[in-house]
């Protein structure tokens, strides 16, 4: 019988392949691997920090709406003529839309960043809770 590490009799483990074994406990070791007894582990810290780093954009573009309006004050008075000038309102229509759609996609994905983390969170509990009838005791420790 061939083992899956293509070796004959010899069974590789998922955490046997995941790195050299040195571990922090949460599977972030160097070489990423596993020390035996560790567990893979569902961490939400870089979703909601990914969360925060959107809301944070979001919120950074909201006053730019305001300081537009503020710069762009007098700018189009007396110059009837120039028509460059006049189609600056039309590009700062421009931006300030894009700016609200930044915004809202901020915002949007702030709200998804943390419902992923729910949902590993929810998946690893399922996940966990499926193997508990299988798991067996021994010496004390669950395997």
């Amino acid at each position: 019988m061939s083992g899956v590490s293509g070796v004959r009799g010899t069974r590789l483990r998922l955490s046997d392949s995941a790195g050299d074994g040195a571990s922090d406990g949460a599977g972030g070791g160097a070489g990423g691997g596993f020390s035996a007894g560790d567990r893979l582990r569902h961490s939400d810290g870089a979703w909601l920090r990914a969360a925060g780093g959107a809301e944070g954009m979001g919120a950074h573009l909201g006053p730019v709406r305001t300081e537009l309006a503020t710069a762009h004050e007098g700018v189009l008075a007396g110059t009837v003529g120039l028509s460059a000038l006049a189609e600056l309102g039309a590009v700062r229509e421009s931006w300030v839309r894009r700016i609200e759609c930044a915004r809202y996609e901020c915002g949007a994905l702030a709200g998804n960043l943390r419902a992923v983390a729910r949902a590993q969170g929810e998946t690893n509990e399922s996940v966990r809770s499926s193997f508990a009838p299988v798991a067996r005791v021994t010496h004390g420790v669950e395997r």
